[in-house]
């Protein structure tokens, strides 16, 4: 190869800036790499999904920002492909083009009344709370204000961290990076009472044990199982025998239901085996209909048709993430990704040669962290040997300072940018006693960038 290969990497979070450090680490193929992302900042969800309570998690941001210290690598944020740098531009700058923008949007429960003022999707409350460029900061603040009870449908641990950041009391998230208009919100918040409803068992759970037992360590907030917490059948029986993690989560339900009962400001109360069916209401959500379930040989939920209602004043739906299509690609509307084998972007049955995914845009919403790092090296691979074949369409114009004039009229935030902004953080965050506060205004962003 006569010249560096030119990648490009749309999407900063934690499985695109896994993918740039793989292909940074390798000395078989000279390369150089532009991390693209229409946010100003980088980390994803590291910094927009993990909750602002789980300090040591979001503290991973600060091992990926060392990645962007590495030679060749450059940060472009604030740039959305497709918009900003059309798919032609891309083709005709970058040698190969890695998508790792992940899964952004709620899945539905596909219910009567999910429509309903009130019924709001978690991926949006999380968006707000960690201050999300594209969450207005008065989002839901009436309706924390006005509302006394919520109902959280799913069994993860985004469930869970909406579960625990509505029940706790003001001091217990005060050190939090928290935006200061999420602190006032929370602080008003009418929210007394919490229900965690799952549509299977205990074992059949996806929380991790840490995240679930917090939920029973909070101040000022009691914690009860109202029903379906049995583990009698013979799937769940399974489970327990044969995984560690699922029996650690069971003891801690039976914890829970051996506790004696207690009162509470606040209350979180657990709904297994419980589906919902309707969300009614006149005008906004006013109660939720779940219908009691029970549990085949292979772990799968079927209805008993014994219908029970719930008075609630808000609904958040958490189950599951969905990835959304490019316009011009491959999609797959059934598992929410883009086709690939092994990275690689399949149309249909003929490989996009230079066009690669990873993260849960190329295998769904699954796994931690440090999953996107074996995913990522995966497609890297896939990447290196398809250089080292000839088989990647050469750019036309791979001058990196090429893109920098196509963005002119793009406000590009680099990484000495999100340093700017990182330090802006910290000092308003200092001000307050914190170690840092979230800005959230793109505005914001963009000037303290500057």
């Amino acid at each position: 190869m006569d010249r560096p290969l030119r990648v490009a990497v749309v999407g900063a979070g934690p499985s695109g800036l896994y993918a740039a450090d793989a292909l940074l680490s390798q000395e078989n193929v000279p390369l150089t790499v532009d991390v693209i992302d229409r946010l100003p900042t980088p980390f994803g969800l590291v910094r927009y999904g993990v909750a602002p309570d789980h300090l040591s998690i979001r503290s991973v941001r600060d091992k990926l920002d060392g990645i962007f210290e590495r030679p060749g690598i450059r940060f472009l944020g604030n740039v959305e492909v497709g918009k900003d740098l059309t798919w032609t531009q891309m083709e005709h700058y970058y040698d190969a083009v890695i998508l790792a923008y992940g899964a952004s949007r709620d899945r539905e429960l596909g219910i009567p009344g999910e429509d309903l003022p009130g019924s709001i999707a978690a991926t949006d409350l999380v968006n707000w709370y960690t201050g999300h460029p594209d969450m207005p900061p008065d989002a839901f603040t009436e309706l924390l204000a006005g509302s006394h009870s919520v109902a959280v449908i799913g069994v993860g641990n985004v469930a869970v961290d909406v579960t625990r950041v509505l029940s706790k009391c003001a001091n217990e998230i005060e050190h939090t990076d928290m935006p200061e208009h999420v602190f006032a919100a929370l602080r008003g918040s009418g929210v007394r009472e919490v229900h965690l409803i799952g549509r299977r068992g205990p074992a059949q759970a996806n929380w991790t044990t840490k995240e679930l037992r917090e939920l029973g360590e909070l101040e000022e907030c009691g914690i009860v199982v109202d029903e379906g917490a049995q583990v009698d059948d013979p799937a769940s029986m399974t489970a327990i025998a044969s995984d560690k993690a699922t029996a650690r989560n069971v003891a801690v339900i039976e914890e829970w239901l051996a506790r004696p009962p207690t009162s509470h400001p606040r209350m979180i109360h657990v709904h297994f085996r419980s589906r919902p069916v309707e969300i009614r209401g006149t005008g906004r959500v006013q109660e939720i209909v779940l219908e009691r379930t029970t549990i085949d040989e292979e772990g799968r939920a079927s209805g008993t048709g014994d219908l029970h209602a719930i008075p609630v004043d808000v609904v958040v739906r958490s189950v599951g993430y969905r990835g959304l299509p490019l316009e011009g690609l491959p999609f797959d509307a059934d598992r929410h990704v883009i086709p690939n084998v092994e990275g690689r972007v399949m149309d249909g049955s003929d490989v996009r040669h230079g066009l690669y995914v990873t993260g849960w845009i190329k295998r769904g919403p699954s796994g931690i962290i440090g999953t996107n790092k074996k995913c990522a090296v995966q497609t890297v691979s896939a990447v290196l040997a398809d250089a080292s074949e000839g088989l990647l369409d050469r750019a036309n114009d791979p001058d990196p300072e090429s893109v920098m004039i196509a963005l002119a009229h793009v406000d590009v935030v680099d990484h000495e940018g999100w340093r700017r902004i990182d330090a802006a953080e910290r000092s308003l965050g200092e001000r307050a006693g914190r170690d840092r506060t979230t800005l959230h205004d793109r505005s914001d962003l963009i000037a303290a960038s500057r």
